[in-house]
């Protein structure tokens, strides 16, 4: 019954930030300068019937708690609005990109997870020797690359120099987006492998000293088993937090690698729907991004209990 109550009580808290997000999202947007219509309108000299005609049939006339009630109700039917720019629906124009991030986001974090896992576990078991010293000095110099710098750098080297992978377009069909998404993927996981390999190793040398582990070592367990079942397994529950905060971090850094491999991904849409003030598709990415990492926390949070039974332990003693 805890556990449903837990759980009921995650849901409700994201459907609350949800709401809260797309109020924020939709308001935000008459505080930026810029007139959707002169946009609309623009090269000509409109005349104020053409500007009524334009504001009605993007209900722009519309009173503003008027327009996020239409928002709203058309985002609970799919309906995320008509672009600008594009002359087309909102999902129409991001389901055509949201592939090549997704594509981007996930090889990205498959290196994230093995590389950061690995590296900050190598450290861990390593503590102040040779070995940690040396991946520290790697995460400090990787961790101090930005995104776009690394972009350059790797189109230069493995691109330009080598001709090992493309430089630019996302290719046609599986194998050969996967092929032209490698060197983004990399330029993309760098940071936050960053942040992951950090995270393990401080976790792991924290679990490394707890007195459970020593009894367990006392009682003839291997090193490998203590390590499995009493050092990684209790310290993967800050791995999982820090994980689910990387979501969104990853979805808006992706219009930076995206715009330098050239990727029509939603990262590069929203920087040029920025640029155009192409409010219904800035809108619709901004709450795609905001759900996204929602929910992916709201899991986490119900799954930790059951990947980490100290942390169900301490919310039932709070």
């Amino acid at each position: 019954m805890t556990t449903l109550r837990q759980v009921a009580g995650k849901l409700g808290g994201l459907l609350l930030t949800l709401f809260l997000a797309s109020l924020l999202v939709f308001f935000s947007r008459f505080l930026v300068p810029g007139d959707p219509v002169s946009f609309l309108l623009r090269g000509r000299k409109p005349s104020p019937e053409a500007i009524a005609q334009v504001a009605a049939q993007y209900g722009l006339g519309l009173p503003p708690w008027q327009q996020y009630l239409d928002w709203v109700g058309g985002i609970l039917q799919g309906d995320f609005g008509r672009s600008l720019q594009f002359r087309q629906d909102v999902s129409v124009v991001i389901g055509e990109r949201l592939p090549v991030t997704l594509g981007l986001v996930v090889m990205a974090g498959t290196m994230i997870a093995v590389v950061g896992l690995i590296a900050g576990a190598v450290a861990a078991l390593n503590r102040g020797r040779v070995l940690d010293r040396a991946v520290l000095v790697g995460l400090t110099v990787l961790g101090a690359i930005p995104s776009f710098v690394g972009s350059i750098v790797l189109i230069a080297v493995f691109a330009v120099q080598l001709g090992w992978f493309p430089s630019f377009g996302s290719g046609e069909g599986f194998l050969d987006t996967v092929y032209h998404l490698v060197l983004p993927s990399i330029a993309l996981a760098v940071v936050f492998v960053v942040l992951i390999a950090k995270v393990t190793r401080s976790s792991m040398i924290d679990q490394l000293g707890r007195e459970h582990v020593e009894v367990a070592t006392s009682r003839g367990l291997t090193r490998g088993t203590v390590i499995r079942r009493h050092v990684f397994r209790n310290a993967i529950g800050p791995i999982l937090t820090v994980s689910g905060l990387l979501v969104a971090g990853l979805l808006v850094a992706s219009s930076i690698v995206e715009a330098a491999f050239g990727l029509s991904g939603i990262g590069s849409l929203l920087v040029q729907s920025v640029d155009r003030l192409d409010f219904p598709v800035v809108q619709a990415i901004v709450l795609l991004i905001v759900t996204a990492f929602v929910v992916v926390n709201a899991i986490i949070d119900i799954l930790e209990p059951w990947v980490d039974p100290r942390s169900a332990a301490g919310a039932g003693a709070r």
